[in-house]
């Protein structure tokens, strides 16, 4: 393993890529609009709802180093959003083709900033290859999962996943 801390600094002349930072520009669509987590990030998010029930957030793409403060963003925003009866929250994982450490941290983020709020994030449809990777890491015990979208709508804090 690298220290990080003790790696030799690369003058900034010698960088690559642009030497400054735009800023992911931030919009708020209506429920089931399409947003854009990135710049060509190819990572969307569509908010649904149902009267009384949480606030479902499909998210489709890839979640890397990229992609995922915008998510965090937004799935944060989300959580604060009245709307989402009793904090609570459904994260639809169908269309998630990846997922690193990034995007885990994003999540966990997002989980702490919505049980602070007495809320609650859940996981639904969540695919063999990022299944693996919450119980490799222990993530399984901190996240509700669930089978489908509609079982993780009606349940309250119990898993359908074991």
């Amino acid at each position: 393993m690298i220290d990080d801390r003790k790696a030799p600094q690369v003058p900034r002349s010698l960088r690559k890529g642009p030497r400054s930072s735009a800023a992911v520009p931030r919009c708020r669509p209506s429920a089931g609009t399409p947003l854009p987590a990135g710049d060509d990030a190819g990572l969307t998010v569509t908010v649904t709802g149902t009267p009384g029930g949480p606030l479902v957030a499909e998210v489709a793409g890839e979640i890397d180093l990229r992609t995922a403060g915008p998510l965090r963003a937004r799935l944060i925003e989300l959580g604060d959003d009245p709307a989402a009866v009793g904090g609570r929250l459904v994260v639809d994982f169908g269309g998630v083709r990846f997922c690193d450490a990034t995007g885990l941290g994003a999540l966990v983020g997002v989980h702490n900033h919505v049980l602070a709020r007495g809320g609650e994030i859940s996981l639904a449809r969540v695919r063999p290859a990022q299944l693996r990777l919450l119980r490799v890491t222990g993530l399984d015990k901190v996240f509700p999962l669930y089978d489908t979208v509609a079982e993780a709508v009606a349940a309250g804090r119990t898993s359908s996943l074991s």
